[in-house]
């Protein structure tokens, strides 16, 4: 079994004895062994405290100060630094709350110029030690190191641990990293040991690791979910664990074949590049039919911001906007609109979609509504500030 050095990324033997927990190539203490530590090859990178780390890189004077990134007053948290967090302050949490549990911390507006900035220079660190990176918001990214079994390159834990040493020499920001056999046990991995960690969960040992969590650990299973399962005695994964396939399917439909997946660590979804993301879409079946335009404009304004939320987290845009519409004889209709420049801007999306719905709403109702944004690129060139329309006024596509 190999042990690797976190800080200069070499994996050496990991001969057993006192004393042999450092590196001895550079002498850190920083070093970790697993069995599988050469096998495994998805990864999951998430910056620590990303906007608040940015600002005490540029103001070394509040670097050992409680650090929280939000609107003042009425405003909420952002983020908050791991100093601040000892006070029990969170992401999201009101302001003013915030600074009760913690009067004496530095107060910062959010600059999310700079912010973008800086994670496109993380990127590009990241797309130099693989091509397969898929952002999934401004300061986290899956990544994919190819199949297990090439030995025609370093193991991905070593180039991880020569990236992130990159990442924190070159733009002064740190991160941690979760190393598994897919993308739901690499995100369960990063998060186990923060800031500047670095956690490996093995496909072997995932059943056994996962049997104690809550269901709430699952993606997908979110308050409603967790109340059902609840309601059926399901309260962790272990006990999901013991359900046969079939069952949950039974009870739970196509979630239910999700849930006996991830149950065990199974996850089939491929990390994917931006190339490889054709489209980001949101839709809802509506608790009941709708034919009127502003109450079918409401709910088209609560997908716009999902995927506006995607979009911009991903540091993605899209040149087409799509609309989606399912009438109550489940006639599904869509309709497209091509942009003059890419976008991920709620209201570029909202008044595109809103100009497509104009022109359905009134025939029909509908029992459900979506919204998609296609033609996906890099968000480099989106949104430029000259743009007195955020669209061209070209034909809608046939229906579907």
């Amino acid at each position: 079994m190999k042990r690797l050095c976190r800080d200069c990324g070499i994996l050496s033997e990991d001969l057993p004895g006192a004393g042999h927990s450092r590196c001895g190539a550079c002498r850190s203490p920083r070093t970790l062994s697993h069995p599988e530590l050469e096998r495994l090859s998805i990864a999951h990178v998430d910056c620590d405290a990303f906007y608040a780390t940015i600002e005490k890189r540029d103001d070394p004077a509040i670097a050992e100060a409680p650090v929280i990134v939000g609107g003042r007053h009425r405003g909420v948290v952002t983020t908050a630094c791991y100093i601040a967090r000892r006070y029990g302050v969170r992401s999201a949490m009101p302001m003013f709350q915030a600074l009760r549990l913690c009067p004496h911390a530095v107060v910062i507006p959010p600059n999310m110029e700079k912010y973008r900035f800086v994670a496109g220079q993380v990127r590009a660190i990241m797309r130099e030690a693989t091509p397969l990176v898929e952002p999934v918001s401004i300061d986290e990214a899956y990544l994919d190191f190819g199949s297990p079994g090439d030995r025609s390159a370093p193991p991905a834990a070593a180039l991880l641990a020569r990236m992130v040493h990159r990442i924190e020499e070159e733009v002064g920001v740190t991160a941690s990293i979760g190393l598994s056999c897919n993308k739901f046990l690499a995100k369960i991995a990063s998060d186990l040991d923060k800031p500047r960690g670095f956690a490996v969960i093995g496909e072997a040992e995932a059943r056994e690791f996962l049997a104690p969590k809550p269901v709430g650990l699952i993606p997908g299973v979110g308050p409603a979910m967790q109340r059902r399962l609840d309601a059926d005695g399901i309260r962790t994964i272990g006990q999901l664990q013991r359900i046969p396939e079939t069952v949950l399917v039974g009870r739970y439909g196509r979630f239910g074949r999700r849930l006996a997946g991830l149950a065990v660590g199974r996850d089939p979804h491929p990390v994917e590049t931006i190339s490889a993301i054709k489209s980001i879409s949101a839709e809802t079946t509506l608790d009941r039919d709708l034919s009127s335009l502003p109450e079918l404009r409401r709910e088209l304004h609560a997908l716009c911001a999902r995927v506006a939320a995607r979009l911009e987290g991903r540091g993605l845009a899209a040149r087409t906007v799509v609309l989606k519409l399912k009438t109550t004889n489940f006639r599904i209709i869509t309709r497209s609109r091509k942009l003059e420049s890419p976008t991920r801007q709620l209201g570029t999306l909202f008044q595109s979609a809103s100009w497509l719905l104009d022109r359905e709403a009134g025939s029909a109702s509908y029992r459900l509504i979506g919204v998609g944004a296609a033609e996906i690129t890099d968000a480099d060139a989106a949104d430029p500030p000259d743009l007195f329309s955020g669209f061209s006024v070209p034909g809608a596509s046939g229906d579907v």
